[in-house]
């Protein structure tokens, strides 16, 4: 008995680590003994994603290691330790652990200040994206490295998957009137790109003198086919409502109609970004509706849910849960488009386009990266008016990007 105890103990160690196949950025820094860290004094931008592969916080890491000075900590949206809703305002503070300065670039400032920055020779970003322009992690990025260019301090970026993959690849270019923190890169909606190459094309399509000094320390093992779970990795919550690495490509599915306020899609409830209802909705109609599209790679199941908070607060609604049945031939943003066009058909008093708060559907522009989705869908509620506008841009990027791809 002892005998098949040891073996079982062993067989289940070994799958444990053959199940660690990539190694992050901060994983690969560990193994370097912290090298290009020695002798500067590092201030660390991170979040609860900001971990090795055993969970230990890079903050604790860094704190820890001998050869590394680390002087002040900065936040994203969220806040360092990942409590604040979206949207909130952080306000900055001192970390209870280690006594350190804690920055907030989701308050007051988005982007370093100097003061902020004295005393900093490099910055460290480690924080775990899902792939997603509107999600404002890429834009604290952005705004690390035109700090650090106009303070001439060097940026290492640790980098990590994108959750989505790195073949995926959809929506326009963001315009010059939707500019903003939800929409601040010239990239598509999904750019299928990691931290660091992210970081490395916003870096490299900038003049010279608007450069900053950048490393970024490669994963190992890591592939673009790979989805998250391929990686063997550990999710941490990427904010409150991705608490799973299975949430984040559904935020690409429905986050954008998920900003009006007259809707649904689960946040709130225990499904969040994987479901779209209303309580003007029969569930079975919607169903059958949406499955005899033939989406590739999707089907959708009925489902009468209340949600705790958020729209429909405390109402049964009805609607869709939406499944990936070959995640790879899935159009993730596009089904959110299909949802507006069947429901007009089958609802068209219930336009939740045209009867969304102005703030509500302001947003939905930005997020989109320019006015034209929203109209173009108002004409005839057809997604074949608006598809080939969304996806002008992709090819030209796709061959720009693979200029800064670090994998294959």
């Amino acid at each position: 008995m002892r005998k098949c105890f040891l073996l079982l103990f062993c067989f289940l160690s070994m799958t444990q680590l053959s199940a660690q196949k990539v190694q992050t950025g901060i994983e690969v820094l560990k193994s370097q003994n912290f090298r290009i860290l020695e002798g500067k004094r590092v201030g660390l931008v991170t979040n609860p994603t900001g971990v090795d592969n055993n969970l230990r916080s890079d903050i604790d890491i860094l704190a820890g290691a001998p050869n590394v000075k680390l002087v002040a900590l900065f936040g994203p949206e969220h806040g360092l330790r990942g409590s604040a809703h979206a949207g909130s305002s952080v306000g900055n503070d001192s970390d209870a652990i280690t006594h350190l300065p804690v920055y907030s670039l989701f308050g007051k400032n988005r982007m370093p200040s100097p003061d902020m920055l004295k005393g900093i020779d490099v910055l460290v970003y480690d924080i775990q994206d899902i792939g997603c322009r509107s999600f404002t992690y890429i834009s604290t990025l952005d705004n690390i490295l035109k700090a650090a260019a106009k303070s001439h301090i060097k940026v290492i970026v640790l980098d990590r998957p994108d959750p989505l993959g790195g073949k995926k690849i959809e929506g326009n270019i963001v315009e010059d009137d939707c500019l903003s923190f939800v929409s601040q890169l010239r990239v598509p909606y999904v750019y299928g790109m990691t931290p660091g190459e992210l970081a490395l094309f916003l870096n490299g399509q900038r003049t010279p003198d608007e450069r900053c000094d950048l490393t970024v320390i490669k994963m190992k093992k890591w592939k673009r086919r790979m989805t998250y779970k391929d990686t063997g990795l550990h999710w941490v919550p990427a904010s409150p409502h991705i608490p799973t690495a299975e949430t984040a490509p559904y935020y690409a599915v429905s986050g954008i109609v998920g900003e009006l306020d007259n809707f649904s899609i689960g946040v709130g409830y225990t499904l969040p970004f994987q479901l779209f209802g209303a309580s003007w909705i029969n569930a079975h109609d919607f169903a059958n509706d949406m499955n005899g599209l033939h989406l590739s790679g999707v089907l959708f199941r009925p489902i009468y849910y209340t949600p705790f908070y958020g729209p429909g607060q405390g109402k049964e609604l009805q609607g869709v849960q939406v499944y990936f049945t070959d995640y790879e031939k899935a159009n993730l943003c596009e089904i959110q488009f299909y949802v507006i066009q069947e429901l007009h058909k089958l609802y068209p008093d219930h336009d939740i386009l045209a009867n969304g708060a102005k703030d509500r559907l302001d947003m939905i522009d930005k997020i989109c990266g320019s006015k034209q989705i929203r109209q173009l869908l108002l004409k005839r509620h057809l997604w074949a008016d608006a598809e080939p506008y969304w996806n002008k841009d992709v090819k030209a990027f796709r061959e720009t990007a693979k200029r800064y791809y670090l994998y294959k």
